[in-house]
């Protein structure tokens, strides 16, 4: 049997005649939106945009603050474009410059038309409260990438075939690109930095020792430079077999042990436990090939056991991960600056650095210039020093007549570094290329100089410090005064006549030579004539 549909359905005769009642229709309510709305702020960029259009200050102000990005209507970022553009040329902005510039840039109808861009100036009624406005934009602009850089590692966080280190990068990397391109240091006034400056020298006038900065241990060097100073970026540079990394962990060692100054090593050549044997036998003054052998006496493991007690407490910590990227070391290097305030970082060496930027990759010199204005302004963002080793040209091995000593130039693969750093050392051991003098007719043999080649802050010098070799280890060197003219001169060197006049009253004897029953030595006094004093000398 059929159903009866028109059971169901009221006669349109009773709905008319109204002899039955009328159906009571319901108020129709739509379905909750499960999807979420981007973090955005149209309103306030039509405010923005129109205020720039109005007066100069809001226009210089914006600029500032905000990136074509940052804007969520497609047709609100090409109008600010256009803005840019006019600024950039130094031409006037108002409705027709740049209703103007977007014709030329064929995104006229993109941007809503002329009419759209009149209207834009009447939703505004003052300038005064652009830069907040513009701050809003910038955050929500900040939101939105932060939804899409985590929606991407969602998603690569679900495909097996993902690595999960790679993943781990990439997020770091884009994290802290969208740090570095909107998070921003504001400026000063001059009072407020001329207070900090005071300060600061108030501070230096205290230190008798005349370092403000992380010492070196080298008086010569401190003595310069004042300590490697902060915010400084350092390039320490030779060709190889040098000494660069015996320097740079004996600047490590004597910041952190003499002067418990947190210091990180971030080694790409080497790895930790090879680090760590090199300070074993500079501290300990042991050769290398024996701590590698254990090789060791009795009385050396005592000696190395005694010797180690101090680099055992020290603020020292090295870090050895391979093809290390600069977002890499950033992460690593705030972390550590949070955890236990380290005052200075070591690179070893610069040339094994990646960018970790995609599309960086194919110039190498662009990809040098890029790592080394980033460990810039990561000394600059963590307020230390930050010390980079560096390889040299063959150019210094190919100069036949001469000194071997390395210039600027001779910095490899990149100019840009000389730029970024502050400070450029080159080693020079004239003892490697066979030289047995400086160009002084000093001797070399067991010294280097740290040619000190750019210096920001101070002089160029060319201090000199001992190299010892054996225990891979550079060391401060004891100068007499007066005594490097003493060996220059060409003058023959003169007894002590003091000593040959206390002399004169002396006699020597031999006790194992003489019998005791021969000779009666009695009282000193008759051997030392009228020098009751002085001390008989044996020969044993």
């Amino acid at each position: 049997m059929l159903p009866n549909y028109n059971a169901s359905l009221p006669s349109r005769m009773n709905q008319v005649s109204g002899n039955k009642p009328k159906l009571k229709l319901q108020s129709y309510t739509p379905p909750a939106l499960d999807g979420k709305l981007q973090p955005q702020a149209t309103e306030l960029e039509e405010a923005v945009l129109g205020a720039m259009m109005l007066e100069k200050e809001a226009l210089s102000t914006v600029i500032d603050i905000l990136k074509p990005e940052a804007f969520y209507k497609p047709a609100h970022n090409s109008v600010y474009r256009a803005i840019v553009d006019l600024f950039n040329n130094s031409e006037p902005v108002d409705i027709l410059t740049v209703s103007n510039q977007l014709k030329k840039n064929g995104e006229l109808e993109l941007a809503g038309g002329a009419y759209y861009i009149s209207q834009l100036t009447h939703r505004v009624a003052s300038s005064a409260n652009a830069e907040y406005h513009a701050r809003i934009i910038l955050q929500k602009f900040i939101q939105r990438e932060l939804i899409r850089i985590s929606t991407e590692v969602i998603n690569h966080s679900y495909e097996d075939s993902s690595d999960v280190f790679d993943l781990l990068d990439k997020a770091t990397e884009s994290i802290y690109q969208l740090v570095d391109a909107n998070v921003r240091k504001q400026q000063e006034s001059i009072s407020k930095l001329l207070a900090k400056a005071i300060t600061q020298i108030e501070e230096a006038s205290q230190q008798t020792s005349g370092v403000t900065g992380v010492p070196s241990g080298f008086t010569t060097v401190d003595r310069i430079t004042g300590g490697w100073q902060r915010s400084d970026l350092v390039i320490i540079a030779a060709r190889p077999a040098m000494g660069k990394t015996a320097l740079v962990l004996t600047l490590a060692r004597n910041a952190a042990v003499e002067f418990n100054k947190p210091v990180v090593v971030f080694s790409l050549e080497m790895s930790s436990l090879q680090l760590v044997n090199r300070l074993i036998s500079a501290e300990a003054e042991l050769e290398g090939d024996k701590i590698r052998k254990g090789d060791l006496r009795d009385h050396e493991f005592v000696q190395l056991n005694e010797r180690i007690k101090k680099l055992s407490s020290a603020p020292l910590f090295i870090d050895d991960t391979p093809a290390l990227s600069i977002f890499e070391l950033r992460a690593k290097a705030r972390r550590l600056k949070e955890n236990h305030d380290i005052q200075m970082i070591v690179v070893d060496y610069l040339q094994l650095m990646t960018s970790g930027v995609e599309g960086r990759g194919g110039n190498r010199e662009q990809e040098i210039s890029y790592i080394s204005r980033s460990l810039k302004s990561l000394a600059k963002e963590l307020d230390i020093p930050v010390i980079a080793l560096s390889q040299l040209s063959r150019d210094v091995e190919k100069r036949s007549t001469g000194t071997k000593r390395p210039q600027l130039s001779d910095l490899r693969e990149s100019g840009a570094i000389e730029q970024d750093a502050d400070m450029v050392i080159f080693i020079y051991r004239p003892e490697y290329y066979g030289l047995d003098v400086f160009e002084d007719d000093a001797p070399s043999r067991g010294m280097a100089e740290l040619y000190i080649a750019k210096n920001r802050h101070g002089s160029i010098a060319q201090p000199r410090v001992k190299f010892i070799g054996q225990f891979a280890k550079f060391a401060d060197v004891d100068y007499v005064e007066g005594a490097k003219e003493i060996y220059n001169s060409n003058k023959n060197l003169e007894p002590n006549q003091d000593f040959i006049a206390g002399q004169q009253n002396t006699i020597t004897v031999q006790s194992k030579k003489w019998d005791d029953d021969k000779v009666d030595f009695g009282d000193s006094t008759d051997i030392i004539k009228g020098n009751p004093n002085h001390d008989i000398e044996e020969d044993f």
